[in-house]
Formats: C-alpha cells, sequence, structure tokens
C-alpha cells in the first residue's frame, strides 16, 4: 500500500532520521583505514565508509518506509512506488575529502521531501562534536533538541561568512564576493562541508553562507534547516546546479546586493 505525503507521520520519520544519524556519526568517528577512490577525477573521491553508510541508511529506510524513494550521493536514485510518495536524500559523508584526510569537519546528511520538492524534515549529524541539527516544516529548528535561530546581527561587518569551492575549483564570482566582504571586515570561511556550513548560519554561528552549486543530496536538509531558523535564502526555492545564499534577516539585503553584483560580472 503506498504512502501518500499526507499520511506521512513526520514524527516518526525524525525518530528513525534521527537513529541513522547516531547510527552514521559512529560509522565517521571509527578509523577508516583507507579504502579512498577516485569517482569523476582526484578531487572527488569516495571511501568505504560512505559506501557502508549510505548501504545502511537504504536499507533502513526501505524497511521503514517501503513506498518512500531514496537519492544517495554514491547509489543514485531509487523512484518512490507511487507519483505522491515522497522521497528521501542522503548524503552519507558530506565532506569526504576533509574525511579522508583526517579533518574533523564533515557531516552526515538526510532529508525527506514530497513528491512536488518541497522539503519535510532536514537532519544534519556533525559527529565530531556530537551536533545534530533538525528541522520539521513549519515547526522551526533545533540543535541537539533545542530551538536555534539565525543571528540577529544587522551588518556583516564583523562576522562570519562561509562558503564552498565546487569540488576543487572556486565558482563564478566567488573571487569578486570575497574582495566585497573583505571591504567589509567580514571574515570568510571555506571549510569543506556543505550541510556543516549552511547549518551554521541556522546556529546563528555564520551571519551568511553560500554555494555555487545547490544539490538536494548535502544542500536541502540544511537549507530547511536555516529556513525554519529564520534565514532568507536567495532564490527562496533552490536550485539544482544553481548557486544558493543563505543569510541571517538582518543582513539579507547587503549580502543579496554584494551577491547579485558578483553574479553579474
Amino acid at each position: 500500500m503506498n504512502q501518500d505525503v499526507c499520511d506521512v507521520d513526520l514524527d516518526q520519520a525524525l525518530t528513525v532520521a534521527t537513529e541513522l544519524a547516531a547510527w552514521a556519526a559512529e560509522a565517521i568517528r571509527r578509523p577508516h583505514g583507507g579504502g579512498v577512490r577516485e569517482k569523476a577525477g582526484p578531487a572527488d573521491i569516495v571511501t568505504r565508509t560512505d559506501e557502508a553508510i549510505e548501504t545502511h541508511v537504504r536499507s533502513v529506510l526501505r524497511a521503514a518506509f517501503p513506498a518512500h524513494g531514496v537519492e544517495g550521493e554514491e547509489y543514485g536514485v531509487v523512484e518512490p512506488a507511487g507519483p505522491h510518495a515522497p522521497h528521501w536524500v542522503v548524503d552519507p559523508v558530506d565532506g569526504t575529502t576533509n574525511y579522508a584526510h583526517g579533518i574533523g569537519w564533515c557531516s552526515f546528511s538526510l532529508g525527506l521531501v514530497a513528491a512536488d520538492g518541497t522539503p519535510l524534515l532536514g537532519l544534519v549529524a556533525d559527529p565530531w562534536r556530537g551536533e545534530t541539527f533538525t528541522a520539521i516544516r513549519g515547526r522551526g529548528a533545533e540543535l541537539n533538541g533545542t530551538r536555534i535561530q539565525a543571528a540577529t546581527h544587522t551588518t556583516l561587518t564583523g562576522h562570519v561568512f562561509l562558503t564552498e569551492w565546487a569540488a576543487h575549483a572556486h565558482w563564478p564570482g566567488l573571487d569578486t564576493l570575497l574582495t566585497a566582504l573583505s571591504r567589509r571586515h567580514c571574515t570568510a570561511r571555506v571549510l569543506g562541508s556543505t550541510a556543516l556550513s549552511l547549518a551554521q548560519v541556522a546556529a546563528g554561528r555564520a551571519t551568511a553562507a553560500a554555494i555555487g552549486e545547490f544539490h538536494a543530496v548535502d544542500g536541502l536538509p540544511a537549507y530547511l534547516i536555516a529556513v525554519e531558523a529564520g534565514a532568507v535564502a536567495l532564490p527562496e526555492v533552490p536550485v539544482y546546479d544553481e548557486p544558493l545564499l543563505l543569510s541571517a534577516p538582518g543582513v539579507a539585503g547587503e549580502v543579496a546586493g554584494l551577491w547579485r553584483a558578483s553574479r553579474s560580472l
């Protein structure tokens, strides 16, 4: 029997997602012992841990929600059983390059998406700091069970802007944007995990964050968490392979102006 999106128990889904995040975080913290291979090139790699986590997550999700589809970073798409059924998006290790080199900044990302593309649930787990960011659409965002909000800053000056390279390369407009930020004495950081970088806006730690290419598996859960925490998104609805900007409400106008200027060059 197909599960229509209207029948999805989001509390049950969050429980399953949280249990998977705890399991994945433990797996990521274990020594991985190599097993690194290239995918598209030297800057696009995968480890046995990526594959093992995604395999386990798919198995658990298919057992718990047999009508749901799954889209994963490593093993592609399994279509949902019906036209109204939702699907999950999973990135088992977002920040694999950091992970493979022993740098403790990577994450487990998992989300549930309605058939029309609306994000319903988002989770981003940081294994190294024991932090799990979660959100259910319309219910706000939490960090380890405590409500969080985007920063109340009204200027970029003196605060932090996070971004990510597109794999090993910067994206068009990034250099111009970073120059404009430096003139405002806004500190930019490139840390190596899209999901974690976007989640920092939700936690009020980063005043804004931007990525050059939006992909649902590592971006959609964190996007929902940030928006539920009060962050402003540009565009309001992310577009696949297009840039995405998230910011605290009080700096949305300032950073959007810099963003548009950098993208127009």
